[in-house]
């Protein structure tokens, strides 16, 4: 059973690390310590566990009065589940409840399509993010 959490504890923040590790360092070649940034602290932490594994993360921060969503992954034996819409849910959830009505993101550029079903529009040009291709994304909630 999918179930996603913010995090409340060290250790939910470590298996959203771990997730974030895999999928970014391992798959992706970003080096850690752009994944891992200063931003940490000032963010609320998402962790989704398949039963009790974690297998999804993300992060949300507020900037300029708009939510921010990042780091979004998903292990890849459960990408195509419906795990990202459901860490998407969880954290557009969280914004409203903090009184937000827009939310933007920078997408890898392959993920515009998953993005875009979910209501989020490009607003900007292509550009680099950790070497990957990205461009930024908004929606009003």
């Amino acid at each position: 059973m999918i179930n996603v959490k913010i995090v409340e504890n060290n250790q939910e923040l470590e298996e959203a690390f771990s997730v974030r590790k895999t999928v970014f360092v391992d798959e992706q070649q970003v080096p850690v310590e752009e994944e891992i940034d200063e931003f940490e602290n000032d963010s609320t932490h998402f962790v989704l566990y398949d039963d009790k594994r974690p297998a999804g993360a993300g992060r949300f921060r507020v900037l300029d009065a708009i939510g921010k969503v990042e780091r979004i992954c998903v292990l890849k034996d459960q990408r195509n589940t419906g795990a990202g819409k459901a860490i998407m849910e969880k954290i557009e959830e969280y914004a409203k409840s903090e009184g937000l009505s827009a939310l933007k993101l920078n997408a890898q550029t392959q993920a515009i399509p998953f993005y875009e079903k979910l209501g989020y529009e490009v607003v900007s040009e292509e550009f680099l993010d950790a070497g990957i291709p990205h461009k930024s994304m908004k929606k009003q909630i």
